[in-house]
């Protein structure tokens, strides 16, 4: 694994304070961007199953009401704060996934994010990621994978090159300490070529991975788009998002964290014009929540959850559930949303449509311990 970064001049570090972004590249004109939600998002008031006899009364004041949420048919509605995304599941591209779960079932956030970017079914069994898995899978050419942040996360470790790019929330450097850097390097033929891929990333990022702020989720999108919409740009990218862990306090800071995600796809979309025809988003948490509230205005560590895609290469219009209820005896250990959907197999399903690779090989190869489970219908546009 080879990383360029730059943090020695603009303190990468920083990016730690914010989401990251990561990217590997392929020769395809397909793009599949991959959003982790770190923290167990809810998926019940995210995707919220308004007809469910059982849901207000387990929710109580959490409960989002159905007048004001998005409907998308007789049994499902959007979180109010997720306007864009509704407007992408009217135009036919977007679709939900509900009641998701990775293999893991013990509610530990370390635990249950490591199994779910490794893509095995119990913590620290596999050292690698599965999107790394992917990028083997598709044809090569040129750097095989950037990541715009301080380290790669583990879904994207391994044989696969990766390079880094880290904006930065320090001033930008000038150009004549750039020019003397590189003055400096060019006799050096490990550093100048480390140096050259470092200015490569900085030229794609453009403006929006300029210093002095830190990146809001709009500009985090813009940067990605800068990435992925070069003719020789990246073609895979992961985008981790904090602050999902809502304990307490939870329909503001769900409100805002949706608002949030909702303004970095939009920009993501705008940003990449054209390609956005090409390009396939998932989003998707480690585990869900509780689908009771707590007693202090949240909910704690639960299982199932919702998952949600984007795109205009996106077979959307529909949401996917396989419903298990929520009355007492329909809970997963009598308090969590019970899965029905394996979320390894629809990551693969969406992975494989996108790229046109066959689903089996795909699901084999990401998550090699992957179960049978029931079929998915078409996620992406042939």
């Amino acid at each position: 694994m080879v990383l360029a970064r730059r943090g020695f001049l603009a303190g990468a570090g920083a990016l730690l304070l914010a989401p990251r972004v990561l990217f590997a590249q392929a020769a395809t004109e397909r793009r599949f961007v991959f959003i982790l939600q770190r923290g167990a998002a809810d998926g019940l008031n995210t995707i919220v199953p308004y007809a469910e006899p059982a849901y207000a009364s387990l929710r109580g004041p959490l409960a989002i009401d159905p007048a004001g949420a998005i409907r998308l048919d007789g049994s499902f509605a959007l979180h109010p704060s997720l306007q864009g995304f509704g407007q992408l599941y009217t135009q036919g591209q977007a679709l939900f996934v509900h009641a998701v779960a990775s293999p893991y079932r013990d509610r530990s956030h370390f635990d249950g994010q490591n199994v779910l970017e490794s893509g095995g079914t119990t913590p620290y069994q596999l050292k690698d990621g599965w999107m790394n898995r992917l990028v083997g899978l598709l044809p090569r050419r040129g750097r095989e994978a950037i990541a715009l942040a301080p380290t790669v996360p583990l879904a994207l470790r391994g044989p696969a090159e990766v390079t880094s790019y880290a904006p930065s929330a320090l001033p930008a450097a000038s150009d004549d300490l750039l020019l003397r850097v590189q003055q400096l390097y060019e006799r050096d033929a490990q550093l100048h070529a480390l140096w050259s891929a470092a200015m490569d990333a900085r030229d794609m990022a453009g403006a929006a991975g300029e210093g002095g702020k830190r990146q809001d989720p709009a500009a985090l999108g813009r940067m990605a788009a800068n990435f992925l919409a070069q003719s020789d740009g990246a073609r895979i990218a992961m985008i981790e998002t904090g602050g999902w862990d809502t304990h307490s306090a939870q329909n503001a800071r769900l409100a805002a964290q949706l608002r949030n995600l909702d303004a970095m796809v939009a920009a993501l979309r705008e940003g990449l014009g054209d390609s956005w025809k090409q390009t396939v988003v998932l989003v998707a948490t480690e585990f869900g929540r509780t689908a009771a509230a707590n007693g202090t205005g949240g909910t704690d560590h639960g299982t199932g959850s919702a998952a949600l895609l984007a795109g205009g290469a996106v077979e959307g219009g529909k949401v996917i559930a396989d419903w298990p209820g929520l009355s007492a005896n329909a809970l997963h250990e009598g308090r969590d949303l019970r899965p029905t959907t394996d979320l390894d197999a629809l990551i693969a399903a969406t992975a494989a449509d996108c790229f046109g690779l066959d689903r089996e090989r795909v699901g084999r190869t990401l998550f090699p311990r992957l179960g049978t489970s029931r079929p998915l219908p078409r996620i992406v546009r042939a």
